[in-house]
């Protein structure tokens, strides 16, 4: 059984890196960059690269493990709650061009932001308030994706090394502190199965 991620794995998962920071800092400040029929064009193109990418990355990737690489067994609980992180890391992908389309559709048909507070709420208002949030979102559901990688480079697991190029894992950590971390983490994963378990009963 494969140990790491194929080279198109790699290349999916760190062009998405570099494509996701891109966007940010290119990012509309103003609606009214907008009327640039240049960069409307720009950003709709952007968009759906984008998406395109991501949905390309998402059905490649379910082929994989999710620890790919793991040199220990994986929880049963730990795994769920990593497929649920990154499935909503996915959903936040899959949203965040979505509803930058539905804002240069909405604006290329004429809408607006609110004037003032005592107007009433514009579907614009709506879209953009949405997408904010998943933007938000997604900054926090990466940091923790991120702290989750470190952690596991910590605990020499092997799954860093399955798609990270550098700082290669030689095994299991020796580390007192992060074997005593790991066996409280562990026995919180093992009460989470039992309870689910005795629930199904």
């Amino acid at each position: 059984m494969a140990r790491t991620h194929t080279l198109f794995a790699k290349v999916l998962h760190w062009g998405f890196v570099v494509l996701y920071l891109y966007g940010i800092f290119k990012q509309v400040e103003d609606l009214s960059q907008l009327e640039n029929a240049g960069l409307l064009l720009f950003e709709v193109v952007f968009a759906i690269v984008f998406l395109v990418i991501v949905l390309t990355r998402y059905f490649y990737m379910r082929r994989f493990e999710t620890f790919l690489g793991a040199s220990e067994p994986i929880p049963i609980a730990h795994t769920v709650l990593a497929k649920t992180i990154h499935r909503s890391m996915y959903t936040c992908f899959i949203l965040l061009p979505l509803t930058g389309l539905m804002i240069a559709g909405l604006y290329s048909q004429g809408y607006t932001v609110n004037a003032s507070p005592d107007e009433e709420q514009t579907v614009m208002d709506v879209v953009l308030g949405l997408h904010g949030l998943v933007a938000e979102t997604s900054y926090v559901l990466i940091l923790v994706h991120i702290s989750a990688a470190f952690y596991s480079r910590l605990k020499g697991e092997g799954v860093w090394s399955s798609m990270v190029p550098f700082w290669k894992e030689k095994g299991p950590t020796n580390s007192s502190i992060i074997k005593r971390i790991t066996s409280v983490e562990n026995g919180v994963y093992a009460r989470f199965e039992r309870f689910f378990t005795s629930k199904d009963k």
